[in-house]
């Protein structure tokens, strides 16, 4: 009986673990190890996290002789770890046909855990041992269903390649660290005002979101398709490239970007690299040394049209540089417009990136820059306003990397407010060994900015106390406690940058 107790008691413990687990998987796009990394996290947290850890596999280990002790285990996954919710506040599970399935697999093979306990005759601590795996067992349930996934997606692809070649558009593809998404958009608005242009949907950027975009978007008659890639690892672009060939590819920055799965930024650049294999013209931000060093390498070629892009360069092939807010652009040195009023949100850098797509798509430079004034802000994205409440809000919220958080730095500074300044950030996440000094790199610079810092959650809270103690920073543990604490402390005069958003499966 006691046996018996404990089994069902473990068993029962896997619904708020999945519910928990599965969740990760989802919000890390199901890649495999993902969720080990981020249980690793969270159990070792904290001196509360780290008891129930360690009680919950001490208890697992005793019950192979008290099978009762495995209530314990039973228990502390049931609970823990503390402060990771069952439902989700950012992000809630969503039962996708891809979460469905998952979970099949992850029920099989926790019941396959279960069943071996019974034919060893240790059923309960068996059965609290995989409790105590779940994080794991989901891991290997998505690389058991990695390749499952690639098959199901492959008839989306196929009918996405033929679109392709129906309406055969000219494609345009973006890649880069950051910038990607601006830069789309930038093209399209930019493009629209002479030719019929098609932007991949935000976050459409690998391969089954890509071929939906192609699959429900791209309607006969469409001149220019534009297309963002996006990648975890070495391969994935080459991917995409081989059924949906660019021929304008731009690469806009290189920066270290989920460095945790690609380690160095010469990995990023080699990933990265892949879009411009095989096309006709490549535009490069050559700002970034290792870009420059590609333009270089390509153009030795010959086989290539590489189109360098700056925003400090005057002599590059296309530049926008920014004096007194306003925009002055070149072409190989030359002026082409001066005095252009500067849009909100816009980054030099990424402008001059597309403006050198739409000069390739022979968009006349003066109906070009006619459109630049018009830019539509992108969502999350710098994007600036003033609140009912009198309050000057910059929403950066989509942007995770430290040279986009100093442009946003920037524009707050930009502002000339002289009221309360403050930054609401959680920090910088996927910088791998680097995380640490970049937060507190950028919290040191906070200082020359803000007034105020709020830090929000304990992911980078240490690195950003250490950058930022001067101003006795101020921390909350979600974001909504961030926005409640600004909206009784700012009025009319003051501003907040919201830098950068965590979903609450980081801490």
């Amino acid at each position: 009986m006691p046996e018996l107790i404990g089994t069902i008691a473990c068993a029962l413990a896997l619904i708020p673990a999945g519910a928990r687990w599965l969740r990760v998987a989802q919000r890390e796009h199901y890649l495999p190890g993902s969720t080990s990394r981020f249980a690793w996290r969270w159990w070792r947290s904290g001196p509360v996290a780290q008891s129930m850890a360690v009680s919950g596999l001490a208890a697992a280990g005793v019950a192979f002789g008290y099978p009762l002790v495995s209530l314990a285990t039973a228990a502390v996954v049931i609970i823990g770890p503390p402060f990771l919710g069952l439902r989700g506040r950012t992000s809630p599970l969503a039962f996708t046909r891809r979460l469905r399935l998952l979970t099949a697999v992850w029920l099989l093979l926790q019941a396959i855990v279960i069943v071996v306990g019974v034919l060893v005759h240790r059923a309960a601590p068996v059965a609290a041992l995989g409790a105590c795996a779940v994080p794991l067992i989901v891991d290997i349930s998505c690389a058991v269903l990695s390749p499952v996934e690639r098959r199901l997606v492959r008839p989306y692809v196929k009918a996405a390649r033929s679109r392709l070649a129906q309406v055969a558009p000219v494609v345009v593809a973006i890649t880069g660290s950051f910038g990607k998404t601006s830069t789309k958009q930038h093209v399209a608005h930019l493009v629209a005002g002479s030719r019929t242009v098609v932007a991949s949907p935000a976050s459409f950027n690998n391969r089954a979101g890509l071929a939906r975009a192609v699959n429900e978007q791209l309607a006969p008659g469409t001149d220019v398709f534009v297309a963002e890639m996006g990648t975890y690892k070495k391969g994935e672009i080459a991917e995409l490239c081989r059924w949906c060939p660019p021929t304008i590819a731009v690469i806009t920055a290189i920066g270290p970007v989920h460095l945790e799965r690609f380690k160095t930024e010469d990995a990023i650049v080699v990933a990265k690299s892949e879009i411009t294999e095989n096309a006709h013209t490549v535009v490069l931000n050559v700002d970034d040394l290792r870009l420059r060093a590609l333009a270089e390498r390509l153009a030795a070629t010959g086989t290539t049209t590489v189109v360098r892009c700056s925003a400090t360069d005057t002599a590059a092939d296309v530049s926008v540089v920014v004096a007194d807010d306003h925009l002055s652009v070149y072409v190989a040195g030359a002026a082409i417009g001066t005095g252009l009023a500067r849009p909100t949100s816009v980054q030099p850098g990424n402008l001059a990136c597309a403006l050198a797509v739409a000069f390739a798509l022979g968009i006349p430079h003066d109906v070009a820059l006619g459109r630049i004034e018009g830019l539509p802000p992108v969502a999350n994205r710098l994007a600036t306003a003033a609140a009912p409440s009198g309050v000057w809000v910059i929403d950066d919220t989509f942007n995770s990397n430290p040279k986009g958080a100093r442009a946003a730095l920037s524009e707050l500074g930009r502002l000339g407010i002289t009221g309360r300044r403050v930054v609401v950030t959680p920090g910088m996440v996927e910088l791998g060994s680097r995380q640490f000094e970049e937060n507190r790199a950028f919290a040191e610079a906070v200082t020359g900015v803000a007034t105020d810092l709020v830090i929000v959650g304990e992911t980078n809270r240490a690195a950003l106390a250490a950058g930022s103690s001067s101003l006795h920073p101020h921390h909350v543990r979600t974001r909504e406690e961030a926005v409640a604490w600004v909206r009784t402390t700012l009025g009319p005069g003051d501003a907040v940058l919201y830098e950068n958003d965590l979903p609450d499966h980081y801490r």
